[in-house]
């Protein structure tokens, strides 16, 4: 079984949705969350930090969410580590290419801060049905 999902970092480079989304995180699903505000910062400190689940946006100045993913991916510590994108881009291809890329999950941005909590606990719930 999966352990207790504890840990968040959160990828994103816009100040207002990173305050709404790590109080949601915090207050409504008692997390702890580090904030990243680039793909390079969340490289640098992920393996440190050690997140269970990482959330990314996917449209970031410099390295995008795809991008990101993928760095992380190649540190050891990460390769296992659950990664889920959000994103403002609904439309039913991009979330299938992000879910191919190996994704968890994709959540529609604007976030809906109590539906986010829900979210990523469902998620969490499907990833250790299936560990």
């Amino acid at each position: 079984m999966t352990r207790p999902l504890k840990r968040i970092m959160l990828v994103e480079d816009d100040p207002d949705i990173q305050l709404v989304t790590r109080l949601s995180l915090e207050t409504g699903g008692g997390y702890a969350v580090r904030v990243c505000a680039s793909g390079a910062e969340a490289v640098q400190l992920a393996a440190a930090y050690a997140p269970d689940l990482i959330l990314l946006d996917v449209m970031m100045p410099g390295m995008d969410g795809l991008a990101t993913m993928d760095a992380l991916r190649k540190l050891p510590e990460m390769a296992a580590t659950a990664m889920v994108f959000f994103t403002a881009n609904t439309q039913d291809q991009v979330r299938q290419d992000l879910l191919r890329h190996g994704a968890l999950g994709v959540i529609a941005k604007p976030i809906e801060p109590n539906a986010l909590v829900e979210q990523i606990r469902a998620l969490w719930q499907r990833l250790a049905s299936v560990a």
